[in-house]
């Protein structure tokens, strides 16, 4: 027995030894992470002790002392919603107020689509996790279709559609030797890729180079996209800062609307509202009709639903809040003006 006993308390010992070595094996082979080419200046910005540092990373307003702004209409919407909401759970889909005054900035404040309920709408975690739901649905549903995308684009376009398992190709967009728009290689690229493909669209203030296409270019690329029955994806992260007015801003998607395109949108008030932690944007999807909406929506709620269940509340109350009251939307217009 006492052998016996030995035995079974070396073959014990071995085992705690050989799982020891294998868990501990589990993340051995994992390397460091590339710094994120934005977030990674941020980084460098907070561990310099220089005074005079400047963050030329992640885009958020400052003011005149480089400190962040808070719009006045956010505070005043902070006051008024302090203390009279519960916490708790939206549903997937999000704020149904907020997503109505979104779509109304959008599409406009009497779009027949909204009237018809054409749109699939939620609120999403910013521009951000509106194009990851965007590129998640398009893997899902058109699984072999790829998605063009402008060179250059905002750094996390690439990321996002390579997480999604979205192939990924480019058109031609800015032109280093005038710093303007590379019209002709754009139009080419978009009557040279197969057709039925998708192209991902900045709506206005191109991020990272600011050039924008005119009101009749806009019109061309409209007419282009059409003609081959390519599906236009807009992120539209500046409505109201590429000219001052969130209408103006807005024309590429009403070009769009009125040529009768299907079309996708991202939208985001990080920058327009300043709501940059709040994490508030806005997916849409423009349908054939009510029932087609009304299918599409659900389908982007079950892909939430995995990811992050629902959005957050407090700022979705944020912007309702503004929006759906004149006196403080017309503050707001002001504010981004």
């Amino acid at each position: 027995m006492a052998m016996r006993s030995l035995i079974s308390e070396r073959v014990s010992c071995r085992s705690s030894v050989l799982g020891a070595r294998w868990m501990s094996s589990w993340w051995r082979n994992v390397e460091p992470a590339a710094k994120d080419p934005i977030l990674g200046v941020t980084e460098a910005f907070l561990a310099d002790p220089s005074p005079d540092k400047v963050n030329v990373g992640v885009g958020a307003y400052r003011d005149d002392n480089g400190k962040p702004v808070v719009l006045e209409c956010v505070r005043e919407a902070e006051r008024r919603i302090a203390g009279t909401a519960n916490m708790e759970y939206l549903p997937m889909g999000g704020s149904v107020k907020m997503v109505e005054e979104t779509l109304k900035l959008a599409y406009g404040d009497n779009s027949e689509f909204i009237k018809d309920k054409r749109i699939a709408a939620v609120q999403s975690l910013s521009g951000t996790g509106a194009c990851r739901l965007f590129a998640d649905f398009q893997k899902r549903f058109h699984p072999d279709s790829q998605i063009y995308i402008p060179v250059p684009t905002w750094s996390n376009h690439h990321n996002i559609w390579r997480d999604a398992h979205v192939t990924q190709r480019t058109f031609h967009y800015y032109h280093p030797g005038t710093k303007g728009l590379d019209f002709a290689a754009l139009m080419d690229d978009i009557k040279n890729a197969p057709n039925g493909s998708f192209f991902l669209l900045h709506a206005c203030a191109h991020n990272p180079t600011g050039v924008d296409p005119s009101e009749e270019q806009w019109k061309e690329i409209s007419y282009q996209i059409k003609a081959k029955g390519h599906f236009p994806f807009f992120d539209m992260a500046y409505q109201g800062f590429a000219s001052g007015d969130p209408e103006r801003d807005a024309k590429a998607i009403r070009i769009f609307l009125k040529d009768g395109h299907l079309l996708g949108l991202a939208q985001s008030y990080a920058k327009n509202m300043g709501l940059y932690g709040q994490r508030v944007g806005c997916l849409s999807v423009l349908c054939e009709d009510e029932k087609q909406a009304v299918a599409v929506k659900s389908q982007l709620q079950q892909l939430a639903r995995p990811m992050y269940s629902n959005p957050p509340v407090h700022g979705a109350l944020i912007v309702s809040t503004i929006l759906g009251d004149a006196e403080l939307k017309k503050l707001w217009l002001k504010e981004v003006q």
